[in-house]
């Protein structure tokens, strides 16, 4: 079986963290990157979570959060003014949409505030923080001090996104996670999923990249192999927000810890699978992680 290949150090997440507000009122905390952050924490990865939050209520909140979590927060800036992100969530046919408020906080994450990097870490990062370009320059700025390594989690929300901004973002990374209907967004033309994941792999100069396909499971490929995964038909969800993030969370634990690419894709399959019985993204209870962190001998 091939293997994944990383390095040992605790990978930094750039992106956005938000609360997400249910129609009944509930708030929970989010944003992709967030989210992959505060999962890789509980499988033991220690990240460096780099993003910006107001001086307010739900800033706290989430600073507050992540000490209670065990999260490094020295990545963590304070805006004097701009709100702490926001994500009005709504249902159709179970599938949520997005309703993400501009000009937040994490859209001004400022280069002149990072924290000291470690050069040999990875780099994770979706598409979304980029629609600022005060944020798309600090990313920028950490990518000229770190490693090559860089993991792009695609998040095409509109009205944030086209085909060019989009192919600049993937042209230099090394592994792409990208759902099917992204996928079928940004390669038209081409038969199936295989067939357009192969394309993208073969135009791009990737070591890996992943199609999450929802209740169809995923499909990777790499340079020696491509491998499948389905989920077990006895899920149960409550909702599907953060499904994908959970996926990919594990996607950067098997990076970390160079398991196989199959083990690897089973592992996040079997994790998002009981992400979608949550409410929202995440849970404050360690005890969820607790088979996991047995099973998979962490």
């Amino acid at each position: 079986m091939g293997q994944i290949m990383s390095t040992l150090s605790s990978p930094i997440i750039f992106g956005e963290v938000l609360y997400d507000c249910f129609p009944d009122g509930t708030r929970i905390l989010g944003g992709a990157p967030f989210n992959v952050a505060w999962h890789c924490q509980a499988f033991g990865l220690q990240p460096i979570f780099i993003s910006r939050i107001g001086d307010d209520e739900l800033g706290l909140g989430v600073k507050s959060a992540m000490r209670d979590w065990g999260m490094k927060t020295d990545g963590l800036q304070i805006d004097p003014e701009h709100a702490t992100g926001k994500v009005n969530v709504s249902f159709k046919n179970n599938e949520p949409f997005y309703d993400i408020v501009e000009n937040s906080a994490w859209d001004f994450i400022e280069s002149k505030m990072l924290p000291e990097l470690n050069k040999e870490s990875f780099l994770y990062h979706g598409s979304l923080a980029l629609r600022n370009p005060v944020a798309a320059e600090s990313l920028n700025t950490i990518k000229r001090s770190v490693s090559n390594s860089t993991f792009v989690d695609v998040n095409l929300r509109s009205p944030w996104w086209n085909l060019p901004f989009i192919n600049n973002i993937i042209n230099k990374c090394k592994w792409l996670k990208i759902n099917s209907d992204e996928l079928n967004l940004m390669v038209p033309d081409k038969r199936n999923t295989e067939n357009k994941a192969r394309y993208l792999f073969s135009h791009l100069q990737l070591d890996l990249i992943v199609v999450t396909r929802g209740a169809n499971g995923a499909i990777a490929i790499n340079e020696n192999e491509t491998c499948s995964v389905h989920p077990e038909k006895t899920v149960t969800i409550t909702d599907t927000v953060g499904a994908g993030d959970a996926f990919t969370s594990v996607l950067v634990l098997g990076l970390h810890k160079k398991w196989s690419l199959q083990n690897t894709i089973d592992r996040a399959q079997q994790f998002a699978s009981e992400v979608v019985g949550l409410r929202g993204a995440t849970t404050q209870e360690k005890k969820f992680y607790q088979p996991f962190i047995k099973n998979w001998s962490l």
